[in-house]
């Protein structure tokens, strides 16, 4: 069943907003002292702490579920820290749950803490979770009609105000403590008459809900009554009192509750947030700021002033200039924005608007951090070790203090580096509670770029997640061991390859070798019976992917790998039909797909084949020299290493046959066809003036302009460096610029969408660059003329001299020596010499620098400290 947590306050905001009702002293007349309050009220937590010191009961209920009466007792542990929350779930179905929050300035918590403080006897008093959870969850009433069923707004109104918050706060939380009556009781009595009044005008306030659980409220005060006497406390939600105060028979309150369902339940403490106290939230009796009031509420005295002081800090800590004047021009300004307004004291409005005014020169941008920090605030409770937890949330808790990983309300990034053991163990954690969907981390995209050995997450852990963690329980008793059954149900129960592959994805990240052997069997399973190229391209990037995270994370790949190849070769055999005859969405569709199979080729052929690099410059074997004329005999004979014999260098070759297949069909998208070339291209199968033949015949006069368009899209659109592939081969910029003048008026408006998005996505510098390429034109020859400062110096030529001043860059970055004139000229010398032995006809630009880089890389792996020293001191 679907989770369904729902937050459930003890009563609701919109018939609990009173801070008082009224019952008489039950140690003179015989009756229970009601004390009706607003939930999350400072307010009324201090007025109920004053009652209750004046009577002294001899016993204290509190709205709550009686469930849990048996863990009140850890209220008085000092490890319990509020915001906390009473937890109560089904045992079969723990998607079902509901929550009742506490926080340091609840009533009922102030209750709790007091009985507690005085060996005084407390007690829940609400409709017992059992039958709550069993009954199907009802809508809470829309805000326009619910809005009239509120007793704070009703009252606000009736004394002229247009914001209960206000009216609320004027009333209640700036009632200066010398003007407090000298009888505690007097706020809760008058206010009791008020609720009696609105109930008899409203009714039941639109939940006719509310009747069961005040029938049951008034058995267990009876039940209290009975075993204490007369002299109980009654802490509840201001609407309530009335119908405790009503006299009715037990039969007519036992009526109500008979036949309602019942359900096995489980209750524990739980940490809870001031973010999930706030009303936005979707907590139905939440407050709109409850850092505000829990300022409110420690505070002993000048509220203000320490509430501007920590408005200061927390601007201060972010950089801005903010002095002990502007927190003193603060104050005074609140203060007189309270005169005028006509309140009796500043509140979060005026405060709010003076250190807008003063501390934020105006500016929102700063001010909605404070109302995020402190207005809302980040305040995350905590509950003793040994408060009752299902098996699976006490291993999670002891793995997140092995590794120190504390769960935190705000959000925060993670950088793990999975060399080090305890990254790599974090790296598990993290994954394996995502397969149990508990989703307190997300991948994100962080400085790891393409490696496999560093993660980065975003960590974010919300009270919710202990209904998740309590509903994956029925997996296992332990993260790793639900992970694992999860992941062999999931594997049995998947019906498509590309849920099987990302299944087996997640296995190897989350290190469940126990559930992996289930896996493979459905992904090949999977795999055998899906025909589609559209799937099986779909789930070939994951399952490269997969393989690469075996080499960091020491997990044996060989069945996946297996597969994988298989996948691909199918692929590379339906691929050239699937790509004709697309209209531009599903090509669109298809050219990731191809971008995604050109990188698995990758990672499976360097999987497969080890070092294989060396020979993707000019070709394989045979292949490199006859496919398109792209491959250079010194591309051959470094590539013969890594032959058509090897698995990854045929795999790649054969990839490599079918891009050269889509470029040649004309029956294929232009979209299609660019991106073809430029992969081929980019992997050195195509040669420049191969690649600028296909550019000017795709860009001919013959070819209608949205195809051309669509062409130059693919081969130097996207953020894959098409931009500067045009800023680096005036060639191809000039055949580009030259198709783009010749366009006809009528057919430019028609391109010119796809043309935008094309160069949309360079970066500004590339943008600006190619503009002032276009505007100088070309340069004559093509290469770059000594002294002329108005030419870019691009074109199909090679500079020897440009090209051999980058080397001492490259040894410096290598970590080589550069400080002997004679060490800089001889590598110089031998880059020159493998730069003639190659026709520069049939070498990318830039390939004496890449050559370079090669070159000093493989010496400077294969160099040992010792080795470097005794050829400097050979050098000298």
């Amino acid at each position: 069943m679907t989770a369904r947590a729902t937050a459930r306050a003890p009563g609701r905001a919109s018939r609990g907003g009173t801070a008082g009702a009224g019952g008489a002293d039950p140690a003179t007349s015989g009756g229970p002292l009601l004390l009706g309050v607003r939930h999350h009220g400072p307010g009324s937590a201090r007025a109920v702490l004053a009652a209750l010191e004046h009577v002294r009961p001899r016993a204290v209920l509190v709205e709550g579920p009686p469930e849990g009466d048996a863990l009140l007792s850890l209220a008085a542990d000092e490890r319990m820290r509020p915001p906390v929350a009473l937890l109560a779930y089904a045992v079969d179905d723990p998607g079902r749950a509901a929550f009742w929050p506490m926080a340091a300035f609840s009533p009922e918590w102030v209750a709790i803490r007091w009985a507690s403080a005085h060996q005084v006897p407390v007690r829940f008093m609400d409709l017992p979770a059992a039958h709550a959870l069993a009954v199907p969850e009802q809508p809470e009433p829309r805000q326009e009609d619910a809005r009239s069923f509120d007793p704070i707004g009703v009252l606000a109104s009736t004394a002229g105000y247009d914001d209960p918050e206000r009216w609320w706060e004027d009333v209640v939380e700036h009632r200066a403590a010398d003007g407090a009556p000298s009888d505690p009781r007097a706020p809760f009595a008058a206010l009791a008459e008020t609720m009696g009044a609105l109930r008899e005008a409203y009714g039941d306030g639109g939940h006719p809900r509310d009747a069961v659980r005040e029938a049951c409220m008034r058995l267990r005060l009876r039940a209290a009554r009975k075993k204490f006497g007369d002299g109980v406390a009654v802490v509840c939600g201001a609407w309530h009192v009335p119908a405790l105060a009503a006299r009715t028979t037990v039969a007519a309150d036992k009526a109500l509750l008979k036949g309602i369902p019942k359900v096995r339940t489980e209750t524990t403490w739980v940490p809870w947030t001031h973010r999930r106290l706030a009303r936005h939230s979707g907590y139905g009796a939440g407050i709109e700021s409850p850092g505000w009031y829990g300022h409110l509420f420690d505070a002993p005295d000048r509220p203000l002033e320490r509430w501007m002081t920590r408005v200061a800090g927390l601007l201060r800590e972010e950089d801005r200039l903010v002095s002990s004047a502007h927190v003193i021009e603060a104050v005074r300004l609140a203060g007189a924005l309270a005169a005028v307004r006509g309140r009796p004291a500043a509140g979060l409005t005026e405060a709010t608007d003076a250190a807008r005014a003063v501390m934020c020169e105006g500016s929102d941008v700063p001010l909605a951090l404070v109302h995020d920090r402190l207005v809302v605030g980040e305040a995350l409770g905590a509950v003793p070790d040994d408060a009752p937890a299902v098996p699976l949330q006490r291993d999670l808790a002891g793995q997140q203090r092995t590794l120190r990983l504390r769960p935190e309300p705000e959000r925060r990034g993670l950088e793990l580096d999975l060399r080090k053991d305890t990254d790599a163990a974090r790296s598990r954690l993290l994954h394996r509670l995502r397969l149990l969907g508990v989703g307190w981390g997300e991948p994100s995209a962080g400085r790891s770029g393409t490696g496999t050995f560093r993660e980065s997450w975003q960590l974010h852990w919300r009270p919710e997640l202990f209904v998740r963690v309590a509903e994956a329980g029925v997996w296992g008793t332990t993260v790793l061991s639900a992970a694992t059954a999860r992941a062999e149900s999931d594997a049995v129960s998947a019906t498509t390859l590309s849920e099987a592959t990302a299944l087996a994805e997640h296995c190897l990240l989350a290190g469940l070798p126990d559930a992996l052997a289930a896996v493979m069997d459905a992904l090949a399973a999977r795999a055998a019976l899906d025909a589609d190229v559209g799937h099986l391209a779909d789930a070939l990037p994951a399952l490269a992917r997969a393989l690469r995270y075996g080499d960091v994370r020491a997990t044996d790949t060989a069945a996946l790998s297996t597969v994988a190849v298989g996948l691909a070769e199918r692929v590379c055999v339906g691929l050239p039909s699937a790509c004709t005859g697309l209209d531009p969405d599903a090509a669109e569709e298809q050219r990731g797909r191809v971008d995604g199979i050109h990188t698995a080729v990758t990672l499976l052929a360097g999987a497969g084949a080890g070092a294989e690099g060396a020979g993707s410059g000019g070709g394989t074997g045979a292949e490199g020299k006859s496919g398109t004329g792209g491959g250079s005999e010194a591309g051959t004979e470094t590539g013969a290493g890594a032959g058509a014999g090897s698995p990854g260098g045929g795999l790649r070759e054969r990839w490599a046959g079918v891009l050269r297949k889509l470029v040649v069909r004309d029956t294929v998208a232009g979209v299609l066809r660019g991106r073809a070339t430029r992969l081929l291209l980019d992997d050195g199968h195509l040669s420049e003036e191969e690649a600028a033949r296909l550019l000017g015949l795709a860009l001919s006069p013959g070819a209608p302009p949205t195809d051309a368009a669509a062409w130059i899209d693919g081969f130097v659109g996207g953020a894959a460096g098409g931009g500067t592939l045009l800023v680096h081969d005036e060639r191809l910029l000039g055949l580009v610029d030259g198709w783009l003048t010749s366009i006809p008026p009528a057919s430019f408006t028609a391109v010119l969408p796809l043309l935008r998005r094309t160069f949309s996505t360079y970066e500004p510098g590339v943008r600006r660059t190619l503009g002032e390429l276009v505007r100088r034109g070309p340069a004559p020859g093509g290469v770059h003329r000594a002294g002329d400062a108005e030419t870019g110096g691009f074109g199909p030529g090679l500079d020897g001299e440009r090209a051999d001043a980058v080397v001492p860059v490259l040894r410096l970055l290598l970590g080589l020596d550069t400080g002997e004139a004679g060490t800089g000229g001889e590598t110089t010398a031998t880059e020159t010499t493998v730069t003639k032995s190659v026709p520069t006809e049939s070498m990318p630009t830039g390939s004496v620098a890449t050559e370079s880089a090669s070159t000093e890389q493989t010496a400077g792996t294969e160099r040992t400290a010792a080795g470097t020293e005794a050829e400097r001191t050979a050098t000298r």
